[in-house]
């Protein structure tokens, strides 16, 4: 055995391991106050990156389910609109069933003064059904900038029309008439700048002051309004999209329309040889109320149509939103597995490295008076 005075391996090498163990009763400790196995990149590196790319997933989800609930509030909202319009549909078939049999002829201005209040009611409900100040019953869905030929016609506005092509035609060239699904409306027009407003469709667009009634051309242009605007109107749509996923794909969105049931639009029949709508129910005569039994049917069947297909609509949803929230639980469950500490078996280490710690913190004592060992060879 050889004894040195200068350089005291024992005591270095237990001083070395008694480092190590209070390094790694410092790490238990941050574990076990964090909640965290993984408290830094170097702790575990590649499962820090998993555990971040699950955290943004559920984060993302949780905004998803968000979505998804506010998607079917706002589906509610219409609902409760179209049931109302619903209601009153059906006292408007109560209405013209009366006013159809000869025994209410002398009712009849009273009858039709309830209808025509109704009427605006049905306007009313279905312009005012809003959500955050878009309007739901009107033709919900993201309107196309929709296309006009015509010279010396601009600012198309279809921002309140339906998707679809609509015809443009002519009367005589003093007036214009636009056609949409059997249904027709006529504007007059005149020369120069105006605005040609269709309001029954929710279509506008503007002319500039070198426009010709006549000829729908410039003033040295030979032709005529109808060619001019031979082509129509074409209005574009395209579904309202719901991010109800975490990635850009179209099997995480949800997207869908809501088809309008305003009176404008709504109850489509043929009286008296030409196209009706709901909008012109009138019950002041007994052929009138005849011809709006069919009008009213027709409204119930479109105005039912769109409550179904809202219905449906919202059982999706629950159904998203389901799945949505099993998916995150999931995925926390998973980023938990990694990232997580194990509460008992750190507690476990922890003590070891306690008891490491005193044992180690006594052998370096002990190592540090070893060389007193020799004095004893120098008495």
């Amino acid at each position: 055995m050889s004894l040195r005075i200068q350089t005291n391996v024992a005591a270095l090498n237990t001083h070395r391991q008694l480092e190590l163990t209070d390094a790694r009763l410092a790490t238990s400790l941050e574990r076990l106050s964090s909640g965290y196995r993984i408290n830094r990149a170097k702790d575990d590196a590649a499962g820090l990156g998993m555990s971040m790319k699950f955290e943004a997933q559920t984060k993302s989800l949780t905004v998803a389910s968000r979505n998804t609930t506010q998607a079917n509030a706002m589906l509610q909202v219409a609902e409760g609109g179209a049931d109302q319009i619903h209601n009153m549909l059906i006292r408007l078939k109560e209405l013209a069933t009366q006013a159809a049999s000869y025994n209410s002829n002398a009712n009849l201005t009273d009858i039709d003064a309830e209808a025509q209040k109704l009427l605006s009611e049905v306007n009313r409900i279905a312009n005012s059904t809003k959500y955050l100040n878009t309007g739901l019953l009107t033709g919900f869905a993201v309107k196309g900038g929709g296309t006009l030929t015509g010279t010396n016609a601009f600012g198309l506005d279809v921002t309140g029309a339906q998707a679809g092509s609509y015809t443009l035609a002519t009367n005589s060239g003093t007036t214009m008439t636009l056609t949409f699904n059997g249904v027709s409306q006529v504007v007059s027009v005149s020369n120069g700048a105006q605005v040609v407003n269709f309001t029954n469709f929710g279509i506008s667009f503007r002319t500039t002051d070198a426009f010709i009634a006549s000829v729908g051309l410039a003033a040295s242009t030979v032709g005529n309004l109808g060619t001019a605007f031979s082509s129509g109107i074409a209005v574009s749509g395209t579904n309202a999209a719901f991010q109800v996923g975490d990635t850009n794909n179209t099997n995480n969105q949800l997207s869908f329309q809501i088809s309008s049931i305003d009176y404008n639009v709504i109850g489509s029949a043929t009286v008296a040889g030409s196209a009706a709508q709901l909008q012109n129910l009138k019950l002041d005569t007994l052929a009138h109320a005849q011809a709006a039994l069919d009008i009213v049917d027709q409204a119930l069947t479109d105005v039912n149509t769109v409550r179904g297909s809202i219905g449906a609509l919202q059982n999706r949803l629950d159904y998203t939103y389901g799945n949505l929230q099993t998916t995150i639980e999931n995925a926390s469950a998973a980023e938990s597995v990694i990232r997580d500490v194990d509460m008992a078996s750190e507690m476990t280490t922890m003590t070891k490295q306690q008891i490491l710690l005193q044992a180690g913190t006594a052998m370096l004592a002990q190592a540090n008076i070893a060389p007193q060992q020799v004095l004893a060879l120098m008495r």
